[in-house]
């Protein structure tokens, strides 16, 4: 992939539980109408999800998931035919599935510790696959957030498997720091404040911080009320070198996007007069 700007990955959560509700979508007409305003908005990139990865959520069943992927997958393109579909999935036979659809990305918060197949799929696979930093499953990941330092351990983690993925052949990687995975508000915070630090892997780096608990628990809000807080936080991930925005509200991070650019644009040409 090609990061001349930083790109927005619009979320679809074909699923009931996801921790913030406007992003469900169930129904087929939901799902339909969630992809249409992705794409309206001016998503570079769909993000399908059938299966909840919130902390504390229960796996649905694999055969549901993918039931509910691939046809996510069919409307996208029939909604627009160049579509770029990146399929969040921890299950191998998923991806491989959802590859053979049409899917462009696979994106796997679990960093191919759930499903000992996953790496190996992607080789074969042969597509750009998400990289995020996690530790245990949904379930148990809240009480493994202990670090001494969280920016160097989860880099020295994420080293570690991008070292197994080029062995394997790997090499069209995306790095995901893990926001609210097996950290807790003021790990997430000192990840955001030393994002630039991430570079050393020298692989993109998407950030995936909309709505999270550590905006609305902030600011004594809710997932609901925590766009503005969103919006805040991604400007600075822009900055801190972001290259994928994970968002719900795709609209608002396109447009913060475009204000950084004029205002790095303006600040170059300047310096060059």
């Amino acid at each position: 992939m090609v990061f001349n700007k930083t790109l927005t990955m619009g979320i679809l959560n074909a699923t009931t539980d996801s921790f913030y509700s406007e992003s469900r979508a169930v129904s087929d007409d939901a799902i339909r109408k969630r992809i249409q305003n992705i794409f309206a908005e001016g998503a570079d990139i769909l993000d399908i999800g059938a299966c909840s990865t919130r902390p504390g959520a229960v796996a649905v069943d694999e055969n549901i998931e993918k039931e509910n992927v691939l046809k996510a997958i069919n409307f996208a393109f029939e909604i627009k035919e160049d579509a770029i579909i990146s399929v969040d999935t921890f299950r191998s036979r998923v991806a491989q599935s959802a590859v053979n659809a049409g899917a462009h990305i696979i994106n796997d918060i679990s960093g191919g510790r759930i499903d000992p197949e996953m790496f190996e799929t992607v080789a074969d696979l042969g597509v750009p696959y998400v990289l995020m930093h996690s530790r245990g499953t949904p379930e148990t990941m809240n009480g493994l957030a202990k670090y001494n330092d969280v920016v160097n351990e989860v880099i020295r983690e994420l080293s570690a498997k991008v070292d197994k993925l080029q062995k394997l052949g790997v090499s069209d990687i995306i790095i995901d720091p893990g926001f609210g995975f097996a950290k807790n508000i003021d790990h997430n915070f000192e990840i955001l404040r030393r994002l630039d630090e991430f570079s050393i892997l020298e692989f993109p780096l998407l950030v995936g911080i909309s709505r999270k608990a550590m905006i609305w628990k902030t600011l004594d809000s809710s997932p609901e009320a925590a766009l503005n807080g969103t919006t805040v936080l991604n400007s600075w991930a822009v900055k801190g070198g972001a290259d994928i925005l994970r968002i719900h509200d795709v609209r608002e991070a396109v447009e913060t996007i475009t204000l950084l650019e004029r205002l790095r644009t303006e600040s170059l040409e300047q310096s060059d007069e």
